[in-house]
């Protein structure tokens, strides 16, 4: 492991690594900021999930986060979208391969053999921070439209892995909307019951726990009906009795302009439960 950045942020550290994946089979570079807390003792750790086209670098230069993070004494981790290099297999296209790896293990060629972004992110990626970096084992994951939907799905997958959840503008059903159906076409097939178990509205209706969700979506954005609906996340929760907090702001658009505004509520959300 190799650290390529390091930046004094907020009497803490932002810093970025790369690293040989396994799981990937290719090398990785993920985010990480210490807050300042972190030099006395282990912190709990919220990983943060960005969207298509994104790298580790968008959140951290972006949103704003690290002063939140340092108030809270919270590590913040950002791992990149998908899987890189030059044997990665890949498309023209901004919603498909490199930078659209929609936090799934794929099972279709050419596919397979590297884009197995939930197990990098659900496994391997916490054993090599929680091994290598003063944290604790409490842990809580966000995200942003795709990587909102990869959020809300690896903490549905993984019941006792994260005490809190939250996303802004996640695309909610991928199985519903063409963002999704053309990932989920290439990574996991045409069957559509394949489909179901990376769908955050699907999981829902067999949900093994209830962890505090937490959902912002900009009402001026310009993805909300065609590939976001908020809607159907909301059907699915008040279906089985789930706490869902969404929380509609007008005006909002689906940049980093909105994460900016509202990441400093969602930090000292996960707080609570982070740090309980």
């Amino acid at each position: 492991m190799e650290r390529i950045e390091h930046r004094a942020c907020f009497e803490g550290w932002q810093d970025v690594y790369r690293h040989q994946s396994a799981t990937l089979g290719c090398s990785m570079n993920f985010a990480i900021y210490l807050p300042p807390q972190a030099a006395h003792g282990p912190v709990p750790v919220l990983y943060w999930l960005s969207g298509l086209t994104c790298t580790e670098q968008n959140f951290i230069s972006k949103a704003g986060a690290q002063r939140y993070a340092a108030e809270h004494g919270i590590a913040i981790v950002a791992p990149d979208t998908s899987p890189r290099g030059d044997d990665v297999a890949d498309d023209a296209a901004y919603d498909l391969g490199k930078g659209a790896g929609f936090y799934l293990n794929a099972t279709q060629a050419p596919w397979a053999a590297h884009y197995r972004m939930h197990d990098y992110v659900a496994e391997e990626l916490p054993a090599l921070i929680e091994a290598h970096f003063p944290v604790t084992s409490a842990r809580a994951i966000s995200g942003h439209s795709m990587g909102g939907h990869g959020a809300l799905t690896l903490a549905l997958r993984n019941p006792g892995r994260y005490r809190s959840v939250s996303a802004f503008s996640p695309i909610v059903a991928p199985s519903q909307v063409p963002w999704g159906e053309k990932a989920f076409t290439a990574y996991l097939g045409p069957d559509q019951a394949a489909w179901q178990a990376w769908d955050a509205v699907a999981l829902m209706a067999n949900v093994a726990e209830r962890l505090p969700l937490r959902v912002e979506q900009g009402v001026g954005d310009e993805f909300l009906e065609k590939q976001l609906r908020p809607e159907l996340l909301q059907a699915a929760c008040d279906a089985v009795g789930y706490p869902l907090q969404l929380n509609l702001q007008p005006g909002y658009d689906h940049s980093y302009y909105f994460i900016a505004s509202f990441i400093g509520e969602h930090v000292a959300w996960h707080a609570q439960y982070l740090h309980a």
